[in-house]
């Protein structure tokens, strides 16, 4: 089974995405299940992960329903206040709903870098961890520090890091002092079993007109790193249209991902992770 293990649905009209301005041009418009089903019927994909975009568990029920609707849509990933004293019980909720898997705080927005580790989101993690709920990690470079810290104190706690820990491509070289810097945090992350990647967003931090050598030196690092039983491809869509095509971004991964780790990178991986029957 192929799988998409990460992209986005929305309704404008919803009103609470907030980064969803006139000003992201293409994005500012619905993207619906019917815009996407046709692209993943094109490459044989059988299921895909939807991902939240907006801040509110008024959105999680949204796309909860919408998987009640398409069966393409295999887990859903939600959004809960981490803070909030009623969260344990708004998780107890969520998961009565057989496509709920996990939640995504949006923590790449927060100008806090070290903000996962505040002692009043404790509960939050562990109430995770206790109902096997998958944790997706939105994080960027100056994060891996605290995401370290963070694995440590939820060591059965269940984490994906989303778009690949997001390098800066368009700026960096393999080799130099950033691109190592990330090597060793992912390398550092990837030490712990519970913890996984996803293998997606890099066209969108490269500059335009990449090629599969672009991204060669990056993947190869995750695959050393996580291996196949813990890498997942992802499309990212529809943000991926920001620098790059699906039909691109998808045969550049397979021809960057072993043939011999394809099946669990482009599937088995997200399957097992997000239990997607």
């Amino acid at each position: 089974m192929l799988i998409d293990a990460h992209h986005h649905l929305w309704r404008i009209a919803r009103n609470d995405y907030g980064w969803l301005t006139p000003d992201t041009g293409f994005l500012y418009r619905d993207y619906e299940p019917s815009d996407v089903k046709p692209i993943l019927d094109a490459h044989g994909i059988e299921r895909a992960v939807v991902i939240q975009a907006a801040p509110t568990l008024a959105e999680t029920d949204f796309l909860l329903s919408l998987s009640e609707k398409h069966p393409y849509l295999g887990a859903v990933v939600g959004w809960v206040d981490f803070a909030d004293r009623d969260t344990p019980e708004q998780l107890d909720r969520l998961s009565r709903h057989p496509r709920f898997r996990g939640v995504r705080p949006m923590i790449q927005d927060i100008p806090e870098d070290d903000w996962m580790l505040r002692t009043q989101l404790n509960e939050t993690f562990v109430a995770l961890t206790e109902r096997d709920l998958s944790f997706d990690a939105l994080i960027q470079p100056r994060h891996l520090r605290s995401l370290i810290e963070l694995v440590g104190r939820h060591p059965s706690l269940r984490i994906v890091i989303n778009h690949c820990g997001k390098p800066e491509v368009r700026d960096w070289q393999a080799g130099d002092a950033n691109f190592n810097a990330w090597q060793a945090g992912m390398t550092e992350l990837a030490r712990h079993p519970n913890v996984f990647c996803k293998l997606s967003a890099l066209p969108t931090r490269s500059a335009p007109n990449w090629t599969t050598a672009t991204f060669a030196a990056y993947v190869d690092v995750l695959m050393t790193a996580f291996g196949e039983a813990r890498l997942m491809w992802a499309s990212d869509w529809p943000i991926l249209e920001r620098n790059g095509r699906y039909a691109d971004w998808f045969r550049v991964a397979r021809q960057l991902v072993p043939e011999s780790a394809h099946a669990s990178v482009f599937g088995g991986t997200a399957q097992t992770f997000y239990r997607i029957v």
